[in-house]
């Protein structure tokens, strides 16, 4: 005889919602993962005028159809949360408000005075973007990566200032003003310029020894791009093996998220969230 409780309407929603593991949810994010596409791309058609005067009546239905989808789906994820404040000021639940209140803040504004207005509007849709990632399976161990290596990251970025302002400082010196570099800041904008490897060509060197200092700048340029590169790349490699480990105990790890906290990554089989304590909807 089968004792389990059954869920009830929100349990149900919430599992479709929020959970990537199970049919239902399966079939939502693919859904959701279409619709956003097409809402970009009817963004995107409606910037080009031409597009926009054949076809507007059209995408502005689309428009609104999207957005309604939007709102039903961003009241649906606050009504099936116990604490809809853990999702409202989360950042998927800003980016999900960001995406949807343009349509509805453009009926507030009327007359030819509010195009100008209406146009800055649209620019907020392209948030609709971000709201891809949780859809990514990868963009996940990306941002986790990016995460681990915040620190390092901070660290190499901070000698690279040291080093600009240093070479700057010594390129206003060789250099001086009658070559272009008039100012300590003007020179260290150079160098970062220049270790960048973007080169503008507003200001260049014009003696031999500022010429000989520039080409090492521009060498090392080369050799810091690969610096940032070789820790995310490192970081990214650790976070995308092929099953998700709880390295203390060996444990694979499920996408199940906690109705209560919103929390994720969950052992197989737990029945209680390791945030909050809550009972877990298996």
């Amino acid at each position: 005889m089968d004792i389990t409780p059954k869920k009830g309407w929100r349990t149900k929603l919430h599992d479709i919602i929020y959970e990537a593991d199970t049919p239902g949810g399966k079939l939502f994010d693919l859904v959701l993962f279409i619709v956003i596409i097409a809402s970009i791309l009817f963004v995107m058609l409606e910037s080009v005028n031409s597009i926009d005067e054949k076809y507007h009546n059209f995408l502005d239905i689309s428009e609104w159809v999207i957005t309604i989808l939007f709102t039903i789906e961003y009241i649906a994820r606050i009504i099936t949360v116990k604490k809809p404040l853990n999702y409202v000021f989360s950042f998927y639940g800003i980016i999900d408000l960001l995406s949807t209140i343009p349509k509805y803040i453009s009926l507030v504004f009327g007359g030819i005075h509010a195009l100008a207005a209406l146009r800055a509007l649209r620019l907020l849709r392209v948030f609709r973007i971000l709201k891809l990632a949780r859809y990514l399976g990868a963009s996940n161990n990306l941002v986790n990566a990016l995460k681990a290596s915040k620190a390092k990251i901070s660290v190499f970025l901070f000698a690279v200032l040291i080093i600009a302002i240093i070479l700057g400082t010594i390129m206003y010196l060789v250099e001086g003003e009658e070559n272009g570099f008039s100012n300590i800041p003007k020179s260290v904008y150079w160098c970062i310029v220049t270790l960048t490897t973007v080169g503008f060509g507003d200001i260049a060197p014009q003696t031999p020894l500022g010429q000989f200092i520039a080409s090492l700048v521009m060498i090392l340029g080369y050799g810091i791009i690969a610096v940032p590169t070789g820790i995310v790349s490192a970081e990214y490699t650790a976070q995308s093996k092929p099953k998700k480990q709880d390295t203390r105990n060996n444990v694979s790890l499920n996408s199940q998220s906690c109705e209560n906290c919103l929390a994720e990554n969950h052992k197989d089989k737990a029945d209680y969230c390791y945030n909050c304590g809550e009972k877990l909807h298996i």
